[in-house]
């Protein structure tokens, strides 16, 4: 049975990154139809909007889409558009792995655990944002409901049972923001009584990140909020050899987006020496998603192999391959 998904090229890299995803898919013969819209700094250009209407009609139709990395202006420009997407999908959980492999310049080996970050709620709402006209003030509040709370923390423990996750730790900063983090860490404590299989426990926000890169091998399963989800996520894929590593799904109720977490890269845009592997191992979330575990590890396999030979591997990975070289050897490894 064939699954048509939406396929977001995106900027910088990203066409790049996606050809050689889509290849691989492709030799796994996953079964996936494309259908190919417009997003970012390619929309603008195109059709004189960022997020057209047409790929979200796309992204509703098909109810799951493969992203590359979209530009976001640090400081000033348009607002984020994964953040618009997030959204507007109401995709409330971010689910970040970071994995070792074998051949990375990393810091540590046999890391393996999950973020799972709320995705719709919190400082990124940028609820009542407003800078003074004469510059000398900014606010914005940061809001987050029990029904937000609950949703993205139940999930975290329903993801825990379901993937054999042990442990699933809160992170949050309950001792200073008593009312807005200190709620979805009393929400946390409910739902965790409900699931006795699975260890808890929780840490303060900073406590969390000492405790990343002092003893990373006591976590399992993470769980926060917007904010705090988006830096440790961040962290972690620090541990592992960097966001070049690093997929990301925004799952919700109806729609699931997959997406490489890395920016667009227009420095090495057009070199062909672009990493694909967090956009590959983005596809390999969606593979899960899609009931097609098999396949999805075959992928990841294939990936590690590659790196850990190092041969085809591109310059960010210590390799001295280009992006197709490495393309063509996790194909491979695959036919």
């Amino acid at each position: 049975m064939t699954q048509r998904i939406t396929v977001i090229r995106g900027d910088g890299i990203g066409p790049e990154i996606m050809k050689s995803t889509l290849r691989v898919l492709d030799t796994l013969d996953a079964g996936l139809e494309y259908d190919f819209q417009l997003a970012g700094v390619a929309a603008q250009e195109e059709t004189g909007e960022l997020l057209p209407q047409a790929t979200l009609d796309s992204i509703t139709e098909n109810r799951i889409a493969l992203k590359a990395p979209l530009t976001t202006p640090v400081g000033g420009g348009f607002k984020s558009l994964n953040v618009a997407l997030r959204k507007h999908f109401d995709l409330f959980a971010n689910v970040r792995p970071a994995i070792s492999f074998k051949g990375t310049k990393s810091r540590y080996e046999n890391i393996d655990l999950i973020t799972v970050r709320e995705n719709t709620e919190g400082a990124y709402l940028g609820e009542g944002a407003w800078t003074a006209p004469d510059g000398s003030r900014a606010e914005s509040k940061m809001v987050v409901t029990r029904a937000g709370c609950e949703r993205v923390v139940r999930f975290a423990f329903d993801l825990a049972r379901r993937v054999g996750r042990k442990k699933v730790t809160a992170v949050h900063k309950a001792n200073i923001l008593k009312d807005v983090t200190g709620m979805f860490l009393n929400v946390a404590r409910d739902v965790a009584e409900e699931y006795p299989d699975i260890e808890f426990n929780d840490l303060i926000v900073d406590n969390a990140c000492m405790q990343l890169v002092m003893r990373p091998e006591q976590f399992d399963v993470i769980v926060t909020t917007n904010l705090f989800g988006d830096i440790i996520s961040d962290l972690c894929a620090g541990l592992v050899g960097g966001l070049g590593l690093a997929p990301g799904a925004n799952i919700g109720k109806d729609v699931a987006m997959f997406e490489a977490v890395h920016g667009s890269a227009p420095d090495i845009a057009g070199k062909g020496i672009a990493n694909p592997c967090a956009l590959l191992l983005a596809a390999a979330q969606m593979l899960d998603h899609l009931d097609q575990s098999d396949k999805a590890q075959r992928l990841r396999q294939a990936i590690a192999e590659v790196i850990a030979e190092g041969d085809r591997t591109t310059p960010d990975l210590g390799g001295s391959g280009n992006t197709e070289q490495f393309t063509d050897a996790i194909c491979e490894r695959l036919v």
